[in-house]
């Protein structure tokens, strides 16, 4: 994102708004200004402040006489008075900050928007996790910390040589140059964006595999690393991943469960027991 210096009125209202802090009043101009390295183009600034669009002389007139009367204004916290904020014309690789940031953009690679694939959370849908496996979704970042796709690289380089399957629909799967190793293309590693996900799957004797790799890996990383693990419940609702989760140490909290509901189930194996009407309500 770009400050039009000509418009800004040093109002300051959007440096708040900004989950990374990338945007500051400079002093030596008494203009906002944007650290385009910490900028994620996630838009949060330009899509989520109201533009009054006034004439940016008069504000600063106004701002100045009440100044020198130590009288104090300031506008709305939400709006940008003179519509300053500018959205820059991006080019590759700086397309991908905003491609994984904005959650109105939809991938090139997947055609939806969101950092994920479109039915990650529905598996009566997708059958993606099979009986005997287990789903991991790994989040890397936050607003406020974000995720450089280095360390997304490190943490893709030390599960390739583990018995783990890569969920192709994904994002982060289209930007890998040689599967083999895990590495990333080489122009976006230092390209940050608001959060990037890694989807995968493996079966239940691998996973405390998985989960001791994630476990090393995830304190050399420069960011903040969210793990969910995922399997197929019995018509009981037991499964037999908890009791993996808790011999690696992690703490057992039943996530939510979406169903695609109205849209057709995914058809088990002929290897696996078909879902009673019970389970998939």
């Amino acid at each position: 994102m770009d400050v039009d210096p000509r418009k800004c009125v040093a109002c300051a209202n959007c440096v708040p708004i900004c989950p990374m802090g990338a945007i500051y009043i400079d002093p030596a101009v008494n203009r906002a200004t944007v650290n385009q390295d910490e900028c994620v183009e996630c838009y949060t600034c330009y899509q989520g402040m109201s533009k009054e669009r006034l004439n940016p002389l008069l504000v600063r007139t106004i701002r100045g006489l009440f100044k020198l009367f130590r009288l104090r204004f300031e506008p709305e916290p939400d709006v940008c008075p003179t519509d300053a904020l500018t959205p820059p014309a991006l080019v590759w690789p700086r397309t991908i900050r905003r491609a994984f940031s904005d959650p109105v953009v939809a991938h090139e690679s997947t055609g939806i928007s969101g950092r994920g694939t479109e039915e990650v959370k529905t598996n009566d849908v997708t059958g993606r996790v099979r009986a005997g496996e287990a789903g991991f979704t790994i989040e890397f970042g936050r607003p406020g910390v974000g995720v450089r796709f280095r360390d997304v690289q490190t943490m893709l380089m030390a599960l390739v040589p583990l018995p783990v399957k890569f969920e192709p629909q994904n994002p982060v799967y289209s930007l890998i140059a040689d599967p083999a190793r895990g590495t990333l293309r080489e122009e976006i590693l230092n390209e940050k964006v608001l959060s990037a996900i890694l989807e995968l799957t493996t079966t239940l004797e691998h996973v405390p595999s998985v989960l001791r790799r994630v476990t090393e890996v995830t304190p050399t990383l420069d960011t903040l690393v969210c793990l969910g693990v995922s399997t197929r419940c019995d018509d009981r609702g037991e499964n037999a991943l908890e009791p993996l989760l808790r011999q690696a140490g992690f703490p057992i909290v039943r996530g939510k469960t979406n169903l695609g509901l109205g849209r057709a189930a995914a058809r088990p194996r002929a290897s696996e027991p078909a879902l009673s009407e019970e389970t998939r309500r």
